[in-house]
């Protein structure tokens, strides 16, 4: 029996590879696909003017595939992201507990939505897609069939854990769905009260113990709905769905992509050699690169996610090598991403625009100062903080050795204007452009800098399957959690505890400034907007703000609320992008977010700054 025993655990290693190994396949598969897809499209519009109707369809049915396979490659790999900070400080057998809950959590959220996602598929089958003509059964098979494959992974999780914690974790359990079910009732009589239980407590309990935040928030969602109310579930997977494959979110394994092939074909290493000989002398030279990296980039993707994927892996390599902190780097990072909410062309100002009738252009001319402007705070707040790191002094570059490595680097330099040049002239829309930079790396990579390993692009594909899928479950969960949160009625009960609050447009700003900080926590800016801003601009007209500067305003406090931890959606994106581990950020984020707050205080205070130019 011991001599089983241990041949069994034996083949469980090998059993979590070929598991894992089944799934990388497909996943790599479908990341090639979106990139040859999108270019097509782009080359058939704009070279041959014989635009492809099918292609953004096409797009659409293999994003949802990617997504659910790239969540199963994530698990496997450990990258969902999880708060660890407490967990690891717990005794060893509650520790080792709290493990045991981090593998389950994932199982316990896939089985009790994988029959409504079947469900879901099914009712899918008779819709036809309007280019293409083939069943919506097609696209939504990837539900039910990513979550057979990520069910798979977790059983191989499992098998390592202790069968003593996991029995442990059974009983714990199985005490807190009794206690729901018994308190169903009651929790139900309390109204909107209930929320605290199900998206304060319960989501924060799983956070700090450890569950992988994406599954935390599903896990929260299906609590609620399940004890206080009669909504199938089915509705809840195609909120996942709507949330994780929406079309703008196809930028995001696209710029990790490019984002490693940046690396890989040597521009990011000429970029980072030109502007460390520009101003890597000076005290935390390249926090500043950072910060205008991100304003340079921001708002093309309609993602912070795809912004920080395009930015982060071409500057922090050097950075650690000259004695940057990690945790400094992602907090920095996760800063800068709340900083360039504003800069235009913002896809969450075209989303104000479109759900408000504000007028776009306007928005996209009051966006770009007041990012400038909390750029500089950041900028402050970095210089100081470089003054306390282990920092590894620079000298001043020659002259001559600064103009040569701007020479080397003009080639990749010229990227970030490619893209967004892309854009601005209507070549490709904001999903799009990202393939452009995608061919564009490749050929500087195979002609000018003749750096091109071809062993690593399937680790490459992987990868990006691994991070977007990462990425794309937090976005899916939260939407889902947003939407039962509006049908609870939370949604039109705030707006109107909004309007009631005294002080008048002062006061009214004042508290749209935290619920927008609350609301950017658990949500990306655009599900927000389309959700309360036909409900709060016309309050916020009424109480005499002007409806550009309260937009600039409440996108602003979004991005806060988006990249603050423990919540924020955006600060594990950032670890996920950065490789960092969430912990190491905790502690020093906060000057940071302070700098952005004292910005965004800035701007509400100062309406010029976002009219001034209109």
């Amino acid at each position: 029996m011991a001599v089983l025993a241990e041949g069994a655990a034996a083949r469980r290693p090998d059993m979590a590879r070929w598991v894992q190994r089944a799934v990388e396949i497909p996943a790599a598969v479908a990341v090639l696909a979106e990139v040859v897809i999108l270019l097509t499209g782009v080359a058939a519009r704009y070279l041959f003017d014989h635009p492809l109707i099918w292609s953004d369809e096409l797009a659409s049915i293999v994003f949802l595939w990617l997504a659910m396979l790239g969540t199963a490659v994530a698990l496997g790999q450990g990258q969902h992201m999880r708060l660890t900070f407490f967990a690891t400080r717990l005794p060893p057998r509650l520790a080792a507990i709290a493990e045991a809950l981090a593998a389950a959590a994932p199982a316990l959220f896939l089985l009790l939505i994988l029959l409504p996602t079947f469900d879901y598929a099914q009712d899918q089958a008779p819709v036809e897609t309007p280019a293409l003509g083939w069943s919506g059964l097609v696209r939504a098979l990837g539900m039910p069939v990513g979550c057979v494959l990520t069910l798979a992974i977790c059983g191989a999780r499992l098998a390592q854990q202790r069968l003593a914690d996991l029995l442990w974790l059974a009983v714990g359990l199985a005490v807190i769905a009794g206690a729901l079910w018994l308190g169903g009732a009651a929790l139900a009589a309390m109204g909107n009260w209930n929320l605290v239980a199900f998206f304060v407590v319960l989501l924060a309990a799983a956070v700090f113990a450890g569950v992988p935040i994406a599954f935390a928030f599903g896990l929260a969602t299906l609590a609620y709905l399940l004890d206080v109310t009669d909504t199938p579930l089915s509705v809840v997977v195609g909120r996942l769905d709507e949330g994780m494959s929406s079309l703008i979110l196809l930028a995001v394994p696209l710029f990790v992509l490019l984002g490693q092939l940046v690396e890989m074909t040597g521009m990011a290493r000429v970029m980072v050699a030109f502007l460390a000989a520009l101003i890597g002398h000076v005290r935390g030279g390249l926090a500043y690169v950072l910060l205008g990296a991100m304003l340079l980039v921001s708002g093309i993707s309609g993602s912070k996610a795809a912004d920080m994927a395009a930015v982060a892996p071409v500057l922090f390599p050097e950075m650690k090598r000259r004695g940057a902190e990690p945790g400094e780097m992602l907090a920095l990072l996760a800063a800068s991403g709340a900083m360039s909410e504003t800069i235009p062309p913002s896809i969450v100002l075209i989303a104000i625009g479109s759900v408000t009738g504000v007028s776009i252009a306007a928005l996209f001319t009051a966006g770009m100062l007041p990012g400038v402007v909390i750029a500089l705070v950041l900028a402050v707040v970095a210089w100081a903080r470089a003054g306390t790191a282990a920092e590894v002094p620079q000298p001043r570059a020659p002259l001559r050795e600064v103009g040569r490595s701007f020479a080397v680097a003009i080639p990749a330099l010229v990227l970030p204007f490619v893209i967004r040049g892309a854009v601005v002239r209507g070549i490709a829309t904001a999903t799009e452009v990202s393939t452009i930079g995608i061919a564009y790396a490749l050929v500087v990579g195979l002609l000018v800098y003749r750096r091109f390993d071809w062993r690593l692009v399937w680790p490459m594909l992987v990868q990006t399957a691994s991070l977007s899928g990462a990425i794309l479950l937090i976005v899916g969960a939260a939407s889902a959690m947003s939407w039962a949160l509006t049908q609870s009625g939370f949604s039109q009960a705030l707006a109107q505890a909004m309007a009631a609050v005294p002080g008048g447009r002062w006061g009214f700003l004042a508290v749209s400034i935290l619920a927008f900080i609350v609301l950017g926590s658990v949500l990306e800016g655009i599900p927000a907007m389309v959700l309360f801003g036909p409900l709060l601009f016309p309050v916020a007209k009424l109480a005499g703000l002007n409806e550009v500067h309260y937009a600039v305003v409440a996108v602003l406090a979004m991005g806060v609320g988006l990249f603050a931890p423990p919540v924020g959606l955006g600060y594990y994106a950032a670890c996920i992008i950065g490789d960092v581990p969430p912990d190491r950020g905790l502690r020093r984020i906060w000057p940071y977010l302070g700098a952005v707050v004292l910005g965004l205080l800035l701007v509400a205070a100062i309406p010029w700054i976002a009219t001034g130019f209109l």
